[in-house]
């Protein structure tokens, strides 16, 4: 297996797991006991926590991506001859 394969896996599967945590545990700020802050739109996020988001996607694409990796080569599937 090339390791472009394994980079470009690990970016996609980072990628879908990061878009689909961001509405995850996220508040608006009409919706907190702060308010909204002027200036801002009242549906804007209080606090979306991107950085534990992105930590966590790190560690399940980096998941996805050794198991991927461990199934293309075990030999369970093979589409060639």
């Amino acid at each position: 297996m090339n390791i472009a394969t394994i980079i470009l896996v690990y970016v996609i599967a980072w990628w879908l797991v990061f878009f689909a945590a961001l509405p995850i545990g996220v508040r608006a700020q009409n919706e907190t006991e702060e308010g909204v802050e002027a200036g801002t739109v009242p549906s804007a996020p209080a606090n979306p926590n991107l950085k534990k988001k992105m930590i966590i996607t790190s560690l399940i694409a980096l998941a996805f991506t050794v198991g991927y990796y461990f199934f293309a080569t075990s030999g369970l599937v093979s589409f060639r001859r």
